[in-house]
């Protein structure tokens, strides 16, 4: 049984150590790391490395810098330029080549800006989305263990050539049974837009992502998560997701992704 992404093991000096279990396995390869756990267990680093400093996550991009496996990493995080009203920090994971040496294999970087009150000036690009009836099939992927199984999947009904639609919540706690802030919750799901709006068949295409990208003009609330995604394939074996994202409340931000297609053979 999945009853978390990662658990803690001992500080290594600067830094904090991680067991991956089963819930962080990719649908394309049971190996590697699905990319929202890295990106939320990175997150998580940001957010610890950023309490008391006045400053909220705008923008946070997660660079895969390599197969993240299914085993024990280190991860740091670092202010990468200071500031009381605007700074970036960054935190990376690291783990072991078979010869033993680190590598780092994926990276994030965020922007912190210092909130002001601009409650009567605010705006959303997007009316709320309401959770509607469900398809039969949440993902093109039903039944692959690991990380899916972390997940409540609800992809639903949305006319025909429109962007394809789902809510998702985590069913399991980021780290051990350690608090999981809504940020993190979040990150645990956003790297899914890829899937949701995959315009191609998996069965015939891997399209994985390099990284994804994500703005917030608000931080999200609760547990419940929508994306709105829509995958664009070029004529050479690149593509792009680009998505919309909803808590309950409404819109709070968008996400990015690049993608390598590959035809299975």
């Amino acid at each position: 049984m999945i009853d978390c992404l990662f658990r803690r093991l001992a500080d290594d000096g600067e830094y904090s150590v991680f067991e991956s279990t089963d819930g962080t396995r990719s649908n394309w390869d049971p190996q590697i790391q699905h990319g929202s756990p890295p990106l939320s267990l990175l997150t998580k680093a940001i957010e610890d490395l950023s309490a008391g400093s006045g400053l909220r996550v705008g923008r946070l991009t997660l660079d895969i810098l390599g197969a993240i496996p299914v085993a024990t990493v280190r991860v740091r995080a670092w202010v990468e330029r200071p500031g009381t009203r605007i700074s970036m920090m960054a935190a990376e994971m690291l783990a072991h080549r078979p010869d033993g040496s680190l590598r780092a294999v994926a990276r994030v970087s965020a922007w912190l800006l210092a909130p002001s009150d601009t409650a009567d000036a605010a705006t959303d690009r997007y009316p709320p989305m309401v959770e509607g009836e469900p398809t039969a099939v949440a993902h093109a992927w039903e039944g692959a263990p690991g990380y899916l199984e972390t997940v409540s999947w609800r992809r639903q009904r949305t006319a025909e050539g429109a962007a394809a639609e789902a809510w998702l919540s985590p069913l399991v706690p980021l780290v051990d049974a350690e608090p999981t802030t809504p940020l993190q919750r979040l990150t645990m799901v956003v790297d899914s837009a890829n899937g949701i709006g995959a315009a191609l068949d998996p069965q015939q295409f891997l399209f994985m992502n390099t990284d994804t990208a994500v703005h917030l003009h608000r931080l999200p609330a609760g547990n419940d998560f929508a994306l709105r995604a829509r995958g664009s394939i070029g004529p050479d074996g690149i593509g792009v997701t680009t998505g919309e994202i909803f808590d309950r409340d409404g819109f709070i931000g968008t996400v990015a992704q690049t993608l390598l297609v590959q035809r299975r053979r």
